[in-house]
């Protein structure tokens, strides 16, 4: 299964010279933890992430201003993307290895096209693993009808 399929759409963005209380207050109005942080010349090509664990920690916790920090001033240094058409496992393995727990997906062109996140991959793998569990009783059921 391609990792686009199971992607967040519509994924929540801000420009890098946004001020980190306008990023705040959108993580609010939607209701998420992380913004993609996209170019502002209007590819919609991803250039960072920033969470609410990055202002709370690296602006509200040292007494910085929000006001004036901007968001290109905390994201990170280097963005870690993945085409949409890139196989859930290795995704999972992408993830794993470079400790990340959201990931955004690009397009063919480089455009920001989704975001999963590593509550998406859990709720999948719990869901196979359920159907997988269900097999197994199901397949008790049976032996245990057909040996009476």
């Amino acid at each position: 299964m391609p990792i686009g399929e199971l992607c967040k759409h519509p994924v929540i963005v801000v420009e890098p010279e946004h001020s980190v209380r306008a990023a705040a207050a959108l993580m609010r109005e939607h209701h998420v933890g992380a913004l993609v942080v996209v170019r502002n010349d209007g590819t919609r090509k991803p250039v960072g992430i920033v969470t609410d664990r990055d202002i709370a920690i690296g602006v509200v916790a040292v007494g910085l201003d929000a006001e004036v920090l901007t968001v290109g001033d905390i994201m990170g240094p280097r963005l870690v993307t993945a085409p949409v058409d890139q196989g859930v496992l290795e995704t999972v393995r992408q993830m794993r290895t470079k400790g990340i727990r959201r990931l955004p997906l690009v397009a063919r062109d480089g455009a920001l096209a989704g975001l999963v996140t590593l509550d998406d991959l859990l709720a999948l793998l719990a869901g196979e693993l359920d159907k997988l569990a269900g097999l197994v009783t199901r397949e008790q059921a049976i032996e245990e009808k057909t040996r009476r």
